[in-house]
């Protein structure tokens, strides 16, 4: 009997895509570290620039104002260009807008150019997830999404790790420096997919027929409700993460510097289990409603004690803040999985992405705000439970109510 045989290009072609979702990830990583890369770098743009901690808190949210307004108007333009093409520009917009950031001499032109890098971290996370689900086995999606979902946690470890290295350890390296870096970053990122994802063609969008699609998405319950349940968690979580040097203290910046990417990194790891909990048939309710509750549980005992007055106090906060952070990644791990395949029919994978993405980070862009506009109202963060709480209830309601199986008809072995 004559054997097959199989193209040496057609394995290598096979063995690219198979790999495609591992540079999608990295993709993903590289956008989220220039939100994440403002953090450890706060303190020294807050001191360059004359910045109050109000401000500094529009600042951490403003890059999420592109998303928050633009998240529908992204999902048209991937399906005009492609989704290849649509992360290839977001990442050339992060690469300008971090490199011109670099030599922002007043506040406001480091916000308009936070806002342009916004824009272009939009286009990434929006076209990546449908992207990876196109170009992914099935047996291997909810294991792809897993880690995509931990893109956010991962990048914070890095970006939060390599700033704090950089800015307070090496003394000639600045703020700008480091805004430099990140720009090279992403143009590096653009080669790189450009030379290992395949190609996907966008198509001639009729526009009746797209916002026709984008309408059905609307008008469908379960989009809405992942929205939501979605930006109860990064309401508080971002907030959180962003600004935790301060709510300890940062006695000792280097430190506490380290700690904090260790926090973050813990949501990435939570993230990766959650996608494996996920394909072994836990319940996307009950890993929501863990998530949530834990939330609760640990914001309140981060903010409500005074650990100020306890031996080691800022170390137990940051100890309860790898937990909050761990546990409560259980969220964006299922709340993803789930969203690349709820689109209704008439709808489209994209829409429920750009609407999911313009929620969530819509809560990105306020809660910074909220929770700097508490403690400075009060003078201090001892209240600021009270709005993560608020917030993860919410999201347990919804869970509790939306997410039960005969709602969800979705495979995820």
């Amino acid at each position: 009997m004559r054997k097959s045989i199989v193209s040496p290009h057609a394995e290598a072609g096979e063995s690219v895509r198979s790999r495609a979702w591992i540079v999608l990830l990295g993709c993903g990583i590289v956008a989220a570290m220039h939100v994440w890369k403002l953090p450890g770098a706060l303190s020294f743009i807050r001191q360059d620039l004359g910045m109050s901690l109000v401000q500094s808190g529009v600042l951490l949210g403003i890059v999420q104002v592109g998303a928050l307004l633009l998240g529908l108007c992204g999902s048209l333009v991937s399906e005009k260009v492609g989704l290849r093409t649509t992360i290839i520009v977001g990442l050339t917009m992060l690469a300008i807008g971090s490199l011109v950031g670099a030599l922002s001499q007043e506040t406001w032109q480091l916000m308009v150019t936070r806002a342009f890098e916004g824009i272009g971290f939009l286009l990434v996370t929006l076209a990546a997830p449908p992207l990876i689900r196109m170009t992914t086995d099935q047996s291997r999606v909810s294991q792809a999404m897993g880690w995509w979902s931990a893109f956010q946690g991962i990048a914070v470890f890095i970006a939060v790790l390599v700033s704090t290295v950089l800015l307070s350890g090496l003394d000639w390296v600045t703020w700008q420096i480091w805004w430099m870096i990140m720009g090279v970053a992403s143009a590096l990122m653009v080669v790189i997919v450009m030379r290992t994802v395949p190609v996907d063609h966008g198509h001639a969008v009729d526009f009746r027929s797209a916002w026709s699609a984008i309408g059905a998405t609307l008008q469908t319950s379960m989009p809405w409700v992942i929205s939501i349940i979605f930006a109860c968690y990064t309401l508080q979580w971002g907030a959180i993460i962003g600004f935790l040097p301060d709510i300890v203290g940062d006695q000792d910046g280097i430190a506490v510097g380290i700690a904090t990417a260790v926090v973050g990194g813990a949501n990435g790891a939570g993230n990766v289990i959650s996608g494996q909990l996920l394909k072994q048939g836990f319940s996307p309710r009950l890993l929501v409603l863990i998530g949530m509750i834990s939330m609760i549980v640990t914001t309140t005992l981060i903010f409500a004690p005074d650990w100020s007055s306890a031996i080691g106090g800022e170390w137990i906060q940051l100890t309860i803040a790898v937990l909050f952070s761990g546990i409560a990644a259980l969220i964006p791990s299922t709340i993803t999985r789930i969203a690349v395949d709820v689109a209704p029919p008439g709808g489209s994978a994209p829409a429920v992405m750009g609407l999911m993405i313009q929620v969530y980070n819509a809560a990105n862009f306020v809660g910074p705000i909220v929770l700097t506009a508490i403690a400075t109202a009060v003078g201090g963060w001892h209240l600021s439970w009270v709005m993560t709480s608020a917030a993860a209830l919410l999201g347990a309601v919804l869970g509790a109510i939306f997410l039960s199986p005969h709602r969800l008809q979705i495979s995820f072995s």
